[in-house]
Parts: C-alpha cells; sequence; structure tokens
C-alpha cells in the first residue's frame, strides 16, 4: 500500500516536471507580438492599431516582393490578434503564451490522479464550463451591461479559481439562471482572478458574490442562497408601482389617463393574486411607452371588467388601449405566454394612434431619418394648442388617423405652447395655429423637407379632404415636399425639475448607505467615514478654539454687550447676529458723508439714522448705542446721526413721503399750533432701492414729579405730556421700543415708504443766509466798496 502511494507521488512530481518543460518549451517557441509589431508592454490600444495598419500596408504579399513578405505578413496579423484581444493579451502578459500553461498542467493532472466528481473541479479551475458563456469583462460591463440596465436588471455572480463556496452554491445557481434568463434577465459572470478591476469597480471584495444591476445601480444580495430567495431578490430590484391592480373601481381612471400621460394602456388578465415576474419585466422594460395594469380575475371587484369585455377566464389575456378607451385597440390570449410573444405584442402597440410630440426620442422613432434601403416614411404633424377651442379640430385629426393608420404615415400633434421653438420654424412667424404639415427627415441634424396643408385646420370635412388630397399625391410624387428646414431639438415635457431629481438621487444614496452599514460593508464606506470624521474633527476643533478666545478676551464686552441687550422692562433683546464689535460707530450725516452713506449705498445695505439737536445729543447717542448695540453683527447696518438743527428742511422733505406715518396718533389742533419736534426720530434708508422706514418717540418711561397727580387722581392732557417731555429724563426714554423696532425691521416687517429721489442735503437754510448777509454788509461797510 505505502509503495502504490510512493510511485503515486512519484509519478506526479514527474508529469509536473513535463509539463513545466512543455510549457516553457511552448512560451519560448513561439514568437513575442510585441516585437514583431514593434511596440512596448504598455501600449494602448490606439496605438497598437495604427503600428498594424501601418506594418500590414508595407508587408503585404501582393505589394511586398521581399520573399518572407508572407510570413512577415502572417505573423503581424497573429499579433494583432493575441494584442487586440483584452483576454489573450492578459493571457500572454501572464504566461508568455495564449495558452494558459497552469490551467493546462491542472487539467492533464487532474485526468491522470483524480476523479472530477469527488472535488466538482472541471477543466476551467473552479469556473463551470456553463458560466464561461456568462463571462464579463469590464469593458463588457460599461458597454453593455450598464446601458442595458435600463431596461432589464442583470443578475451577477462573483467567482474565482479553486473557490469551494462557489461549488456549493453552483447547482441553485444554474436552476435560477435556467428560469431567470427565459423571462429576459441579464446574466453574467466575473472571475474575480481575471478581473479585478472589475470586481474591484462593482465593490464585490470577497468570493461568492451575487450582484443586481438595475438602471446603473448595484445592489448586494445579502440571504441565503436559495431559488426563492434570489427570485425575490430580482423582483424587489424593480421600482414600484410599475404594474397598477385595475379593479371596477379604478378602470375609468387608469384608462383616462392615457391623453395625460401620453401612452397606450395594456391590461393583462389572469387568474393569480399577484402580478407575474414576466409582466412585471415586461412594464420595465417598456416603461417609457405604455402603462401597465393587473386584473386578478379571482376577484369579485373585477367580475363588471370580465363581463364587459368578455374576457375568456381559462387563459391569460392581453388587452392594448389607446385613444378609444371603450373599445381594445388589440388583443392576445394564450395558455403559456412567452417572452418573445408579449414582446412582439408591445412592440407593435407601443404608441398611441396619434401620439403627442412631448421629447425628441419620441419625435426620432415616430419620424425616422430617411433611410435609402428602405421604405419612406412621412409625418403629418398637427401644430395646435391644448384649449378647449381647438377641441373639434383635435378630434378630427385623431379620427383621420385611427381610419388612415399604416406603416409609412406616421400622425403626430404638438402643442404649440410647449414646442414654441418648432413651431417658429415650421410657421414662420406668420402663420397661427392650427395648421397641419407633412414632413420627411433627412438628417439626424434635424434637416426636413416639408409642406404646409393650405387653409390651417378646423377639423372641418373640407379640411380632411384637402389633407387626404395631398396624401395621395404624396404617395405618387414624393418631390411635392418643396420647402427644408432645419428643426430645433423638442423640449422634453415630462422631464423632472432638478428639485425632483436631487431629492430622488438623494434618497437613493441614502437608502445605498443605509444598506452598506446593515451588511458591514465597510471597506466601500471608509472613504465617507474618513470625510464626516474629519468634518466633525475640524468642526470641534474650531468651536474649543473659538470658546477659549472668547472667554480670554471678550469678558468685558459681554458684559457691556448683555446691559445692553436689556429693554427697560427687564426683558433681554433678542438678536438673531451676534455683535461683533465691543462698540458702536455712528457717524454724523453731513454734506460730505450723505453721497457714500446715503445715495452711493451699496445694494442690500441700509443706514440707520438717528435724528437730534446740539442740546440732546449725548444723551440720545448714549441711549441709540445701547439699543443698537447687540444689531452691530450685521454686516448690512449702517448707524448715523442727523442734527436737525442744521438739516430741518431736509428732514421735512423726506418725511412728506411717510405722511400716512406722521399722521398717526397727531391731532390736527397740534399740527396748526405747533412746529414738530422731530428729536428722537430714527430713519432706516436704504439708498440703492429709496425707501424709508420710520421709527417715531413713544414714552414708556415714568415721571417721578407725576406720580401724586396721577395718585391724586388727576389725568394729564396731551398737550401736559408734550411739554413734559423736556426733561432729560423723558429725552432718556424716547428710544425704548427701539430695540423691539430694529428686530421687525430686520425681519423685514416695517412699512416701507419709497422716495422717488433723494433731496440734496447742501440746501441753504434761512439762518445761514441772514448769517451770510450780515458778514457781506459788514465787508462793504468797512471796506466802503459797494455791491
Amino acid at each position: 500500500m505505502i509503495m502504490m502511494r510512493l510511485t503515486a507521488v512519484l509519478s506526479s512530481v514527474m508529469m509536473v516536471c513535463m509539463l513545466l518543460m512543455d510549457a516553457t518549451v511552448d512560451s519560448t517557441a513561439e514568437f513575442d507580438p510585441y516585437k514583431v509589431l514593434g511596440v512596448t508592454r504598455s501600449a494602448s490600444q490606439a496605438e497598437i492599431k495604427k503600428v498594424y495598419k501601418r506594418l500590414a500596408k508595407e508587408w503585404h504579399p501582393d505589394k511586398n516582393k521581399n520573399p518572407d513578405a508572407e510570413d512577415t505578413f502572417i505573423k503581424i496579423t497573429k499579433s494583432y490578434e493575441i494584442l487586440s484581444n483584452e483576454e489573450k493579451r492578459a493571457s500572454y502578459d501572464r504566461y508568455g503564451s495564449t495558452n494558459n500553461a497552469y490551467s493546462y498542467g491542472h487539467r492533464h493532472f487532474h485526468d491522470h490522479f483524480y476523479d472530477e466528481s469527488y472535488f466538482h473541479f472541471n477543466n476551467n479551475g473552479g469556473r463551470d464550463s456553463a458560466d464561461s458563456k456568462y463571462t464579463i469583462n469590464f469593458n463588457q460591463y460599461v458597454n453593455e451591461v450598464v446601458p442595458e440596465s435600463f431596461k432589464r436588471p442583470y443578475l451577477i455572480k462573483i467567482t474565482s479559481d479553486w473557490c469551494l463556496s462557489c461549488i456549493h452554491i453552483e447547482p441553485v445557481w444554474k436552476e435560477t439562471v435556467q428560469e431567470l434568463e427565459s423571462l429576459g434577465i441579464g446574466i453574467g459572470v466575473v472571475d474575480i482572478g481575471y478581473e479585478r478591476h472589475l470586481a474591484n469597480h462593482l465593490g464585490a471584495h470577497q468570493t461568492p458574490s451575487i450582484l443586481g444591476v438595475i438602471n446603473g445601480k448595484v445592489t448586494f444580495f445579502h440571504y441565503a442562497v436559495m431559488k426563492t430567495h434570489l427570485m425575490q431578490f430580482v423582483e424587489d430590484l424593480l421600482p414600484q408601482r410599475l404594474v397598477e391592480k385595475v379593479t371596477d373601481k379604478n378602470n375609468q381612471e387608469f384608462l383616462n389617463s392615457w391623453h395625460e400621460l401620453n401612452k397606450p394602456h395594456v391590461l393583462l388578465f389572469d387568474q393569480v393574486p399577484s402580478v407575474p415576474l414576466l409582466f412585471k419585466l415586461t412594464a420595465f422594460a417598456y416603461k417609457d411607452y405604455v402603462r401597465f395594469g393587473y386584473v386578478d380575475q379571482g376577484l369579485s371587484e373585477t367580475a363588471e371588467l370580465l363581463r364587459r369585455f368578455n374576457i375568456n377566464t381559462y387563459a391569460p389575456t392581453m388587452l392594448v388601449f389607446k385613444e378609444d378607451m371603450e373599445k381594445p385597440a388589440d388583443i392576445i390570449q394564450a395558455k403559456g405566454m412567452k417572452k418573445q410573444i408579449i414582446d412582439e405584442f408591445i412592440s407593435n402597440n407601443k404608441f398611441l394612434l396619434a401620439p403627442r410630440l412631448v421629447n425628441q426620442k419620441l419625435f426620432d422613432e415616430l419620424c425616422p431619418v430617411k433611410q435609402f434601403h428602405r421604405r419612406r416614411k412621412y409625418c403629418v404633424i398637427l401644430l395646435t394648442g391644448e384649449e378647449e377651442t381647438f377641441a373639434t379640430g383635435n378630434e378630427a385629426f385623431l379620427s383621420l388617423a385611427s381610419v388612415d393608420a399604416n406603416d409609412v404615415l406616421r400622425f403626430a400633434y404638438v402643442y404649440q405652447r410647449h414646442q414654441q421653438p418648432l413651431c417658429d420654424v415650421l410657421l414662420k412667424n406668420k402663420d397661427s395655429a392650427p395648421q397641419v404639415f407633412i414632413l420627411e427627415r433627412r438628417n439626424s441634424a434635424g434637416k426636413v423637407l416639408y409642406k404646409p396643408v393650405v387653409g390651417g385646420w378646423n377639423g372641418s370635412e373640407d379640411d380632411k379632404h384637402k389633407l387626404l388630397e395631398e396624401l395621395v399625391r404624396l404617395q405618387k410624387d414624393p418631390s411635392i415636399l418643396n420647402y427644408d428646414a432645419i428643426l430645433p431639438e423638442l423640449n422634453n415635457e415630462f422631464a423632472s425639475t432638478f428639485i425632483i431629481r436631487w431629492i430622488y438621487a438623494a434618497c437613493d444614496y441614502l437608502s445605498e448607505m443605509i444598506d452598506d452599514l446593515l451588511h458591514n460593508n465597510w471597506r466601500d464606506m471608509m472613504p465617507l467615514l474618513s470625510l464626516i470624521f474629519s468634518a466633525l474633527f475640524i468642526l470641534f476643533g474650531t468651536v474649543v478654539i473659538q470658546a477659549f478666545s472668547d472667554s480670554s478676551e471678550e469678558k468685558h464686552p459681554k458684559s457691556k454687550a448683555k446691559d445692553a441687550s436689556k429693554t427697560e422692562n427687564g426683558s433681554p433683546n433678542t438678536s438673531s447676529r451676534p455683535p461683533k464689535k465691543s462698540f458702536v460707530e455712528v457717524t454724523e450725516l453731513t454734506d460730505i458723508t450723505y453721497t457714500s452713506n446715503l445715495v452711493k449705498l451699496r445694494p442690500g445695505h441700509m443706514n440707520v439714522v438717528l435724528v437730534l439737536t446740539d442740546a440732546t445729543k449725548n444723551i440720545l447717542l448714549s441711549k441709540f448705542a445701547k439699543e443698537v448695540y447687540s444689531f452691530t453683527g450685521s454686516l448690512t447696518l449702517h448707524f448715523s446721526f442727523l442734527n436737525v438743527d442744521k438739516h430741518s428742511e431736509w428732514m421735512v422733505a423726506v418725511l412728506e413721503y411717510a405722511q400716512d406715518a406722521m399722521q398717526i396718533d397727531t391731532d390736527e389742533d397740534d399740527l396748526s399750533s405747533r412746529k414738530i419736534d422731530y428729536t428722537g426720530y430714527v430713519l432706516a434708508l436704504n439708498g440703492h432701492k429709496k425707501y424709508l422706514c420710520l421709527f417715531k418717540p413713544v414714552y414708556t418711561g415714568e415721571d417721578v414729579d407725576s406720580k401724586p397727580e396721577e395718585e391724586g387722581g388727576g389725568s394729564r392732557s396731551r398737550k401736559g405730556m408734550t411739554r413734559s417731555r423736556s426733561t432729560t429724563l423723558q429725552i432718556h426714554h424716547k428710544l425704548d421700543r427701539l430695540g423691539l423696532w430694529m428686530e421687525r425691521l430686520m425681519e423685514g416687517t416695517q412699512p416701507r415708504y419709497y422716495v422717488p429721489a433723494w433731496p440734496g442735503l447742501d440746501k441753504i437754510t434761512f439762518r445761514f443766509l441772514e448769517r451770510f448777509l450780515y458778514l457781506l454788509i459788514r465787508n462793504v461797510s468797512k471796506t466802503g466798496k459797494t455791491v
């Protein structure tokens, strides 16, 4: 027994040596395609193709009379065949030969010493021979799988050589693939040993892995590999509400939506309670063309529908409805509906009789570009409107399209309001809709030959007769299309807005991230987690540094701001922006600063102006600074004061545009008997938009001297109140409500009074004029000169 085992071991060692020798001889005997073409191993496909064309032209036996030309040409051609194929090139780079020496040696070694059924390995390492037809590489995935995933989902298995777990799931995988492929599901197999780049691109870092691809999005399978789980996984990949459940209650609403959706509607009648997967896959493939509904024949709520359309309950029935919701346009009934039958049925009925051109894709399919090897196709297009006044003409056009429907003529209509650029080209800005055009597309750049039907279109019998005559003439003489034009690309009327698309993308991203977190796909999540933790670290560090700097450098400003933010009744002033300065910068509004601080103030900025006099300047400025301190953090606010003793005429000119505010709580007798005291008024001036907001003093403080009068029951009159406000205490209280007014100003709720043009501040007052005349007369009297 021991001798037999030693003999087997020695034989295996000898066989391995022989195989290695054979592989070495084979690799040395075979020519080097890189040397034959004269390119480096890092050369791109474009470079290889360029060199091959040049050498093939140079060494072609018909042109080159060299005796070795034929052999050289064969070597050049064979070298290009190897290097132009990614798999052959990778095999040559790895093994020095287009034949996989490792697999070759393993095959013979395996055949000599092991029974294949023992380990279930085959002639291609760990891969099953049935998987070879489903094998995909990176280029196939990008150029074929991803585009096709928008019409059908793909189920992809990630495997590798000598993967024991891959062998365990093989029987289930074979059985499931056989059934899913008959339904139209795309199947793919990726060997991680040969397509590492593709596996990393998909996010598959272990074998075996199963994933689904739909609409270009990758979803991993995370459950036990069973046929029922795989079938359910594929069904869950499909979007929700692809097929609507239709009953007697909602069938009218379902069929009536053809005009809004601009699609035919298909109803499938079957006895199973759930929608068949084949029908869901068909609905996904034709979701851009047809709306699908399902009727469960076993429900009592569908009895009226079965009776209405005379449905045979012994076999599945499919009806397609177009513009007429009472009568199906086509019908198919079969006990075993196969995918090919359903696809042919839907393809023949995926357009309405007269659809609306809602995007360029639909226009390209309805009116294809002229092909010389095919029969010509013409489009009859109605430019109309969606208002009720156009309904008669639109219905007449539809009736004509339903009668003359054929493969040569395609009827369609356009709403002028939605496709204005197209209508401007055809109508040439002189005619108005409705108008019928017959056109033929000449190229994909938009060039068409067309002819308008004279007389417009209102749906009368005369209009129908004219159109039919033109169509008959067209069949005999296509040259009647004597106009040409370049049509612009059609607007996509059903395109979702940016916000909706952003919300959908955000939801998909969040769901994918949650799925990765739940199933511990940490390798793909590491970049995102690193970014999140980096942002949190930076934010935390900034807050800590700011807190320490505030505590060490702003103790005094904080206490000062706290005092300034309190109103007279003790409630704190809540501002939306903390102050940035420890003081309030208030400038005087003079002739010099008037232009920069008001007339040419930047857009969005506002100047808050306090009106005062020489006598009240110090008191009001101190109170003003306390009230507006909490708003100094706003970069759009500027603070100034105006001396009304110098510029009273400017105040009168500006407040003429705020008469409504000036008349509130003011008696007409008071206006006529006294001059208005502007002391304590605050004006918020927006120089760019030319409006102002007005704050009038409101007395809220209590005068100590007036308390005995109140206790004695005497009431102060309004005139007495006006006279008493000249005291220092009352002047101080004129700005008590300014903080609340500033809050409403920042919220934008204060009334605005618009000024046509800002009056000049450099007007000459009477006092200045008197002083000027006095000095002039005095100068004349001293010099003796005459004026």
